[in-house]
């Protein structure tokens, strides 16, 4: 069935445009509440955002929708997306909201739901809310209408969550870390988390202004924090994005640490400790064939699944695995949390450097990742990859790289992109593959 809001990631789009307007998150409230009612218990839901200027917006306009079909509100304020996944779980709510569109600009907001257990949606849900949000909604009788309510303690709630993923003999007091959270939902808690356990904390991007998150910092934007690293003489640098559900990590020398990295750290520790589970990692298809080769290299498995952080978690659950994300930086650590957490991940990394006493670089470095290459192509309509002189160069491409490489080509699920992605032990070949593509989908498109 073809969708009309959700996306890959929740509902996302451009602020006061098609999908993402104040009426649309009214009736995207109404119709989430009228979901979760259920059961004669008095319902709540929890709602979080990131920094974004219209964030005060859609949150008021989810607060009338909810409170208007019956259900009472708690607002937490600005909050990491896997704050809100945790706070939703502790308050007994029926369903969590994260209004944020993650890593994009500030021009751009999304709506992300959570059920009561704080996982993100199964489709089925997701489908049964579009059903309904194109329904006249059911409101609540008068003395039925939900209340609101902002809670002042849910920042410290997360802080001393995210820091049990330490162990308690671990402290990081010889520590210098920069910590970008890119103007966005863990400026406060991100750096506060990190300097409580004792390193000594340099922030960066943790002024948000309404209009900045995103801008020149964080995860996607790595300039900043690579140069105030090596100025300051830092050990490491930790850089989030907008919601805080992604980490990078750039070492002591300024080079960018990605998400296959860290994740064949944390899974090699696990193993190590016998806290792995399920034999290896879920990554998606874009994870690089190096990460591949060296956890089979430590007798382990690679599970890939469709891009997003919804389909490694599924698979995740499905398969009985406790760590899997994306190369992009979502880091999932069932043990810690129910979805992507920047922030836990950035803890496990640091504990990690303090035990192996070894720099980052040496430490963070633990596989030689093979020659990848990404390339996005923007369309302004039709579907490209239909095209038949699309298809040919696709499947040219394929046969060159048989036996010696990859081939992922995939429209976005948040943008009007067709990414291009090839890799191989050839670095011209993979270039010269993806051109080919690349041409290929603009003269289609």
């Amino acid at each position: 069935m073809a969708r009309k809001f959700f996306g890959t990631d929740g509902i996302r789009g451009r602020t006061n445009a098609g999908v993402m307007t104040a009426a649309t998150a009214m009736k995207v409230g109404q119709a989430a509440g009228r979901h979760f009612l259920r059961g004669s218990h008095r319902h709540r839901v929890v709602i979080g955002k990131d920094t974004r200027l219209s964030g005060y917006m859609l949150e008021n306009a989810l607060v009338a929708g909810f409170t208007s079909v019956g259900m009472d509100v708690v607002m937490t304020g600005p909050l990491p997306t896997p704050a809100i996944a945790l706070l939703t779980r502790e308050l007994r709510a029926d369903v969590g909201v994260m209004i944020s569109a993650s890593h994009n600009p500030y021009e751009d907001n999304g709506i992300k739901l959570f059920g009561p257990d704080g996982f993100k949606l199964s489709d089925e849900d997701e489908l049964a809310i579009e059903a309904l949000i194109d329904e006249d909604p059911v409101l609540a009788d008068a003395a039925e209408v939900g209340r609101a309510r902002r809670i002042d303690d849910a920042r410290g709630r997360y802080i001393h969550a995210v820091k049990q993923c330490v162990a308690n003999d671990i402290r990081f007091d010889d520590l210098k870390v920069v910590v970008d959270c890119a103007n966005g939902a863990a400026y406060q808690a991100a750096p506060s988390a990190i300097w409580e356990l004792g390193a000594k904390v340099i922030p960066l991007g943790v002024s948000p202004n309404g209009t900045n998150i995103n801008r020149d910092v964080g995860s996607t934007s790595l300039a900043a924090i690579k140069a105030k690293v090596v100025e300051e003489g830092a050990d490491i640098g930790i850089a989030l994005d907008g919601d805080a559900d992604r980490l990078i990590v750039v070492d002591e020398k300024g080079q960018t640490v990605d998400g296959d990295q860290i994740m064949a750290l944390i899974a090699l520790r696990m193993k190590e400790r016998g806290s792995l589970r399920g034999g290896g990692v879920v990554a998606t298809v874009m994870s690089n064939l190096g990460l591949e080769r060296h956890l089979q290299a430590n007798g382990l498995t690679l599970e890939r699944t469709a891009v997003g952080d919804r389909y490694v978690l599924e698979r995740m659950r499905e398969g009985g695995f406790n760590v899997g994300g994306e190369q992009s930086g979502h880091m999932i650590l069932l043990d810690h949390g129910t979805t992507g957490d920047g922030t836990v991940a950035a803890l496990r990394v640091l504990a990690s450097l303090v035990r192996s006493g070894k720099r980052a670089s040496e430490l963070l470095h633990q596989f030689d990742p093979v020659p990848q290459l990404l390339k996005n192509v923007r369309y302004s309509g039709g579907k490209p990859l239909e095209h038949a002189a699309v298809k040919a160069a696709i499947a040219d491409a394929e046969a060159e790289l048989s036996g010696k490489g990859r081939l992922v080509i995939r429209a976005s699920g948040t943008e009007p992109l067709i990414r291009v992605m090839a890799e191989g032990d050839d670095a011209g070949q993979v270039e010269r593959v993806v051109d080919t593509i690349c041409d290929a989908v603009r003269s289609a498109a």
